[in-house]
């Protein structure tokens, strides 16, 4: 699969259902020896108060991702996982 076939998707939680954001407005952490692709660091939704504070990120290990379809990337992230960094 090509990076840009990954843009405009869907990024959902198996575990709970939730819509974490778009791949697009995200960044991929890649290891730089392999290349291949380790992260997806999604920004957390923005509301009134991101705006004057620290923006959160929700880091998805590529191991997390289950399926990626043609309108949705499937991860599963269950409650233990920490979210935010």
């Amino acid at each position: 699969m090509r990076l840009g076939e990954l843009v405009g998707k869907e990024v959902v939680n198996l575990h709970d259902g939730a819509r974490l954001g778009v791949i697009g407005e995200t960044d991929l952490c890649f290891d730089a020896e392999t290349g291949r692709l380790q992260s997806i660091i999604l920004p957390q939704r923005q509301n009134l108060f991101t705006l004057w504070f620290d923006r959160q990120e929700l880091v998805i290990p590529w191991e997390a991702v289950k399926k990626i379809g043609a309108e949705v990337v499937v991860v599963d992230l269950d409650r233990t996982y920490p979210r935010l960094r």
